[in-house]
């Protein structure tokens, strides 16, 4: 396996979800329980953090003041690419990243828009993830057929990258 630097981890992980809009969040509630919720992923380029709008008053907001682990999954099935996403959410009401990140289509979710006094943001800094891209329908099928006849197949590309 090859030793890729920090900056080509994030490029490869950029990439990965990059045109993915909606991500599965996944954060622990007061009990212990994991909760997983649909987000949009802001359409900045990725360095490391990902961003989510959000209100104030909502269940995840409550679970990540508790416990600021969270997962992030992403998936893009016409192309067999998978990403899970592990690290810290922070909520932050920064007025000017705010603003960075806005788009009029969140109108939709937020009327008032940025002087929506609940809304905040997501930071979530990525600690590690992996992912999983395969090879399509033909070639996964030849792959399990080599294997099944005892030679050695590539069913897809597997890896994980220790960002944090």
């Amino acid at each position: 396996m090859e030793h890729k630097t920090h900056q080509e981890k994030i490029e490869t992980l950029r990439e990965l979800i990059k045109d993915i809009d909606f991500a599965m969040l996944t954060t622990v509630d007061a009990n212990g329980s994991l909760l997983s919720r649909p987000m949009s992923t802001q359409e900045a380029e990725f360095d490391g953090d990902l961003w989510f709008f959000t209100s104030e008053d909502t269940g995840k907001v409550g679970d990540i003041r508790g416990d600021n682990r969270v997962n992030v999954a992403y998936a893009r099935p016409d192309d067999h690419t998978y990403v899970s996403v592990s690290g810290t959410a922070e909520l932050l009401n920064d007025r000017a990243k705010m603003e960075e990140l806005w788009s009029p289509v969140y109108k939709a979710y937020f009327p008032d828009g940025l002087d929506d006094p609940q809304l905040r943001l997501i930071k979530v800094t990525v600690d590690k993830a992996e992912y999983w891209k395969g090879h399509g329908l033909v070639r996964t099928v030849i792959g399990f057929a080599k294997a099944l006849s005892g030679q050695e197949s590539e069913l897809g590309e597997n890896e994980k990258l220790q960002l944090g």
